[in-house]
């Protein structure tokens, strides 16, 4: 239970009931965050509402709790940055609920969506920023773009990391064996990749080998088919001319005769 002595014991009941409702039936777009240490200070995240210029924004809040309450309203505050008619530069929060239209009846649970409501229909009448106040009321699409900006600088959602997933991934990669101080996982073993240079060096030697061998027998090769071409070459011509040297007989004989 909470240990903070300004609350009544009564009250720290009835506030420990209704922390517990709003934990497992939360508001929408809100979610408390339960210190059971200390109830007289109550704090919850706010997604900014969809089709506002808080949308996408998570907003964190705080609603401080006086000795006397239920009989005196709790205060609240934007811990989160916002640009805001109805939001100080303190974080103080202005809404009726929390003032004039006070109830001790009113509960933790209508508190917190008047405080979200708040972020879809402001009221400039009653700014705490003069500056939204007046551009709210003036020029809307300034009002919007000043109140964008700020949610993106400074309402931006933390990303979440799945850690079961990366330790699942790390797991499947030590299936099998597990892993020395020295080797990374996944990796071959050492005398795995010994064996492989083993083989690769061999393999190309043998390869340079080849070739130094082909070298010269391709050259001889081709030596021999020039000297072959060659003679052919040689002996066609001499058939050539002992073929005209017959035929310049054989008219010289038929000369003689006439």
């Amino acid at each position: 239970m909470a240990s903070n002595e300004n609350l009544p014991p009564n009250v720290i009941k009835q506030l420990a009931k209704e922390l517990k409702s709003l934990d497992e039936s939360p508001p929408d777009g809100i979610k408390v965050l339960v210190n059971d240490e200390d109830f007289s200070q109550i704090s919850a995240d706010i997604e900014g509402p969809v089709g506002t210029p808080y949308e996408n924004g998570l907003f964190r809040m705080k609603l401080a709790l006086s000795h006397d309450f239920p009989h005196s309203p709790p205060k609240g505050y934007f811990m989160t940055k916002i640009f805001h008619p109805n939001v100080a530069s303190n974080g103080e929060i202005c809404v009726n609920t929390l003032k004039k239209d006070w109830n001790p009846s009113l509960g933790l649970r209508h508190v917190l969506s008047v405080v979200r409501c708040l972020l879809i229909e402001p009221f400039p009448e009653s700014a705490l920023n003069e500056q939204a106040g007046k551009m709210l009321l003036e020029n809307y699409e300034e009002y919007a773009r000043h109140a964008r900006l700020y949610t993106g600088i400074h309402a931006k959602p933390k990303p979440k990391f799945k850690t079961g997933a990366i330790s699942e991934s790390t797991t499947a990669l030590n299936v099998g064996g597990q892993t020395t101080n020295n080797e990374t996982p996944g990796a071959l073993p050492p005398s795995s990749v010994a064996d492989i240079n083993r083989v690769t060096t061999a393999t190309a030697k043998d390869q340079q080998q080849q070739v130094a061998n082909n070298v010269p027998v391709a050259a001889a090769g081709s030596a021999n088919v020039a000297a072959t071409t060659t003679t052919q070459k040689r002996e066609a011509g001499l058939a050539k001319v002992q073929a005209d040297k017959k035929k310049v007989d054989a008219r010289k004989k038929s000369l003689k005769r006439l």
